[in-house]
């Protein structure tokens, strides 16, 4: 069994690059493999390994500067969630764009306890908007709320500033998967002059690991971004695989569909690639088939 922990942390480090070789050669040394990001405004990311690995990692992180009170979140994995380890360097923990965003100097919107939420949502005045891409939603949400539908969050500012005039009067409650990215969002709508908004503290990840499913308002599953695609309440791996080829989440029958090619192409993409991205697909697949026929791992896997 494999510990997962998806964390972030927003602070300011001075020189991102000198904290990166000794984060990863650290990673590499105790088995763990995912990816973690490293930028002027703290670190982001998820790793796996075993319980002692993790534990390593999680002292080494909360030793440097200003991250003595991170927080992450657990859940298992029966098989490797990801099968190499990345420490990057980014200009944004989590790309909004946004230059003017700033969560350390300008604050976020309100938390809200997992075991508070349903209230949140329930109430008349509140509009409740999922911040996540359009492909996660889709496998996932909770009841009711609002999808804008974006292909990436950077999309965000510009769905807001279209569609403001729908939430006149309203409180917005907004929420993604483990909290980072309403850090942001809400953070921007406090910019916009929006007085009243909140967010779910940890996210949907904390939701389903806290919340029992007869009192849930989740429906579906969670996607996440490592080799087990979706998860469930008690944070159960889901039934969900992805499509190589576009990145996006399918349900075990849809390999069933004509338009379904392991490594190439599903019903959601066929029509987005070219022949010639299709060969290329097809060349991938078969080294990574190659790969595994020796029991090696393809570098282009997770």
């Amino acid at each position: 069994m494999y510990t997962v922990a998806a964390l972030y942390h927003f602070t300011r480090f001075d020189n991102p690059a000198a904290l990166r070789l000794p984060l990863l050669e650290l990673c590499k040394a105790r088995g763990i493999s995912g990816t973690l990001l490293l930028a002027a405004e703290g670190i982001n990311g998820t790793i796996a390994g075993d319980r002692a690995g993790i534990d390593a990692v999680i002292a080494h992180i909360r030793a440097l500067p200003g991250c003595a009170d991170l927080e992450w979140k657990e859940s298992t994995a029966t098989t490797p969630p990801f099968h190499r380890m990345k420490v990057r360097l980014k200009r944004e923990i989590v790309t909004m764009g946004q230059p003017d965003v700033d969560p350390i100097a300008n604050g976020t919107g309100h938390y809200v306890e997992a075991a508070a939420w349903n209230d949140l949502i329930s109430a008349p005045d509140v509009a409740v908007i999922d911040t996540r891409n359009d492909y996660e939603v889709a496998i996932g949400s909770f009841d009711g709320a609002i999808d804008p539908g974006t292909k990436s969050f950077g999309e965000f500012p510009a769905w807001w500033e279209a569609n403001k005039h729908r939430f006149h009067n309203k409180r917005i409650a907004m929420f993604c998967t483990g909290g980072i990215r309403c850090e942001k969002s809400t953070n921007y709508l406090m910019g916009q002059g929006v007085e009243d908004v909140y967010h779910l503290k940890g996210g949907i990840l904390k939701y389903l690991e806290e919340v029992p499913q007869q009192d849930s308002k989740w429906d579906g599953e969670c996607f996440v971004f490592d080799a087990r695609v979706s998860v469930g309440h008690g944070l159960e791996e889901g039934p969900h695989i992805l499509c190589h080829a576009c990145r996006r989440p399918l349900v075990p029958a849809d390999r069933n569909h004509p338009a379904y090619e392991e490594g190439v192409a599903c019903h959601q993409c066929v029509d987005e690639t070219t022949e010639d991205d299709k060969d290329r697909f097809r060349e991938r697949q078969k080294q990574i088939a190659l790969a595994k026929s020796r029991g090696t791992h393809h570098i282009g896997g997770l």
